[in-house]
């Protein structure tokens, strides 16, 4: 009896991920038919070159809203878009992602609330392929499609263990709403504070 019960559990655990991952892609399409130009801009914190190049983007993306995700500390932040002339009623600095994963699962609430189905995501060229593969899960997950702007870089790309890890994280929060951060002391206090 065990021994069929085991096998029951393994079918039904394999046939909810495989409907997960066919509604992620059904989603994602959804959404680019939807809203097939962005209305957002994302950026992931951890360089004030990814805010500066934000701004400069930003101008000539004058319509939309901007969203940095625990980016350089606030009055640093407010200086690089002050002076690319950038309003500050267009862009939020949200400091509540304590690492990639949770860029995505602590703003993705916010971008559903205002409507928005599409947006740029920008960060750093080496970074670009983890921040795809969490969004494309996070993201997707929630109706939301990306359009990736990478910033170059001269790091090496990052290993394919920290992609795998971290779409394992993402893949934990679709199903718990949880991403494992927590384990690590590091990311107990503010984000800036703790580099």
């Amino acid at each position: 009896m065990l021994k069929l019960n085991k096998k029951y559990g393994v079918l039904i655990l394999a046939g909810l991920i495989l409907a997960l991952f066919s509604t992620i892609p059904i989603r994602l399409a959804i959404a680019s038919y939807q809203s097939p130009h962005p209305q957002a801009i994302l950026t992931l914190g951890g360089d004030p070159e990814r805010e500066e190049f934000t701004a400069e983007f930003a101008q000539k993306h004058p319509r939309l809203d901007i969203w940095v995700s625990s980016g350089s500390p606030p009055q640093q932040a407010l200086d690089i878009f002050a002076s690319a002339d950038i309003a500050k009623d267009r862009f939020h600095l949200d400091y509540r992602a304590v690492d990639t994963v949770t860029n995505f699962t602590s703003l993705v609430d916010d971008l559903k609330n205002h409507q928005i189905q599409h947006i740029y995501l920008i960060t750093s060229g080496f970074h670009m392929p983890r921040a795809r593969a969490i969004a494309t899960l996070v993201l997707g997950s929630q109706g939301i499609t990306f359009t990736p702007i990478s910033i170059p870089s001269s790091k090496p790309r990052e290993s394919i263990v920290r992609i795998v890890r971290d779409s394992g994280r993402s893949l934990l929060w679709i199903v718990s709403g949880r991403t494992g951060a927590s384990f690590h002391p590091r990311f107990r206090e503010p984000f800036y504070a703790a580099r």
